[in-house]
């Protein structure tokens, strides 16, 4: 009987494992996978890393638009993407209200501040508020300006805490120094955290210096210089060279030339390296007064000190600056040298040529009649797709249509609107474009391309459609005109009056 007793009893637990020694899948059953988000913190706005897949792709086609001038397009594209499962990040609406504040039209800023950062409960980030604030110190209302950045929460639902950035205080100080209000200016420089680099401090200072140049104290001015240094100085930063270029253009202006080259001097003497924004506004102060030995040299020294991917010394605008100086002075060849031009010293690196560079030599060439010269650059473009852009094609078709080289015109104008599908000719060209071809008895041609267009993803303008339907119509070609309305139809393009009428009278 104890035999059986002793065979019935469940046997005996495994001994408890060493303290410390827990099983390997029983911690991992314990630890948390990650912390667990606090329901009562503010909602962030979007990183960086949430602009990927279709948002990214919705965020490339907004930006081309705006760069083509369809700043409408773009934003309602942003907004119909709102409601949809591709909703924009806040860099796509950044990117739109931004580009309604650089057009002026602050009215249709502030209303899509609102839609975005409201009605749709899309975040805010820094970004978003220093273009409201720009937008109200350009629209005079600088008090509101200062209001967003001291309460942001009132201008926006969901306002996440707010961090302002140099931007913001660029902005404002510029704000209040056009105000006449430099004493708040003042104020708020105070303000600005001590973890800031030397150029963003520098900026900031260079709104008060500008501000009190302009009202004639210039012991102010050199007073906020010495306190800027110091500030540099004490966080090991070098301060902006602007500053130089704005006390240079100051002294010359009031006839005290020795100072200004002084002052430049001052800034060369300190020999480090400067980003190519200062270094252009220190071209054009020289230029401007003709100081061109001075200027050459200063770019000499760029193109020698440009080595890339680890410093870049020159850009576009250095470029330009150089050469539209040449041709200011009728000196073409010399501007042609300039163009070619890189660096001699060891190290130094040629700075690949984009397209503003080429479209800026292609324009001025065209200008001086030099159309075979502009040409031979084009020939040159295209074998380097990258440097192709609308400005080209646009200066070149225009060239066309007026020397009456109309092929030429209509083979470019194709390539341009057909086969560079990443190109989206800017608001109003198309017109034109459309208009002169038929006005030169190329009606037939204009109706193709206008067709082919349609089937883009970006539609041509409702008013190039009724000026290529209005020609055919006065030629009799109505089984065109009913071709091309039915497209508008297809692919939703609004119909202008004109064509509401056109289309009315079809179907009576």
């Amino acid at each position: 009987m104890g035999e059986q007793i002793a065979a019935a009893a469940p046997p005996a637990p495994p001994p408890a494992a060493p303290p410390g020694r827990r099983p390997k899948r029983f911690i991992r059953i314990k630890r948390p996978l990650r912390p667990q988000p606090d329901p009562n913190s503010p909602r962030l706005p979007d990183s960086i890393f949430a602009l990927v897949g279709e948002r990214l792709n919705l965020h490339k086609k907004v930006q081309s638009l705006i760069r083509s001038g369809y700043l409408d397009s773009a934003s309602d594209t942003a907004r119909d993407a709102v409601s949809s499962d591709t909703r924009p990040t806040v860099f796509t609406c950044n990117a739109v209200i931004a580009s309604m504040c650089r057009a002026r039209r602050y009215d249709d800023t502030l209303h899509f501040f609102h839609f975005f950062f409201n009605e749709s409960n899309i975040i805010p980030n820094v970004a978003s508020y220093n273009t409201l604030i720009k937008v109200h110190c350009d629209a005079g209302r600088v008090d509101v300006a200062l209001d967003v950045y001291r309460r942001p929460h009132i201008h926006a639902e969901e306002a996440p805490p707010f961090s302002p950035s140099p931007v913001t205080y660029i902005n404002l100080t510029k704000g209040l120094v056009d105000s006449d209000r430099i004493s708040e200016a003042v104020d708020l420089l105070r303000e600005m955290p001590n973890n800031y680099k030397g150029e963003a401090y520098s900026v900031v200072y260079n709104n008060l210096i500008s501000g009190f140049l302009q009202l004639g104290k210039l012991d102010k001015a050199l007073e906020l210089f010495e306190e800027l240094r110091e500030k540099c100085s004490s966080v090991n930063n070098n301060y902006d060279g602007i500053v130089h270029a704005t006390f240079m253009d100051w002294y010359f202006k009031n006839g005290r030339e020795k100072d200004a080259m002084e002052s430049y001097q001052t800034l060369i003497d300190r020999q480090f390296a400067m980003k190519p924004a200062t270094c252009n506004a220190l071209l054009e102060v020289l230029l401007r007064y003709g100081k061109s030995l001075e200027a050459s040299t200063l770019f000499d020294n760029m193109l020698n000190s440009h080595t890339p991917p680890r410093f870049d010394a020159v850009n576009s605008d250095t470029y330009n600056i150089m050469v539209n100086e040449c041709f200011k002075l009728g000196k073409i060849s010399e501007a042609m040298a300039v163009f070619r031009k890189t660096g001699m010293k060891q190290g130094s690196k040629p700075y690949a040529m984009d397209a503003a560079c080429y479209s800026n030599i292609v324009g001025k060439l065209c200008e001086h009649g030099l159309v075979s010269d502009a040409e031979k650059l084009l020939e040159e473009m295209q074998m380097k797709p990258s440097t192709l852009d609308f400005t080209t094609y646009k200066i070149f078709i225009e060239v066309y249509l007026k020397e009456d080289r109309v092929d030429d015109a209509i083979q470019l104008f194709n390539e341009m609107a057909l086969f560079l599908t990443n190109f989206i000719p800017a608001k109003g060209f198309c017109d034109k474009v459309f208009d002169e071809v038929i006005k030169k008895g190329r009606l037939k041609e204009a109706s193709d391309i206008l067709g082919r267009m349609g089937r883009r993803e970006v539609k041509p303008d409702p008013t190039s459609y009724e000026i290529v339907i209005k020609g055919l119509g006065e030629t009799g070609r109505l089984d065109r005109v009913w071709d091309l309305l039915d497209q508008m139809k297809k692919y939703g393009i609004a119909l202008t009056p004109t064509l509401q009428y056109i289309q009315e009278s079809r179907n009576p």
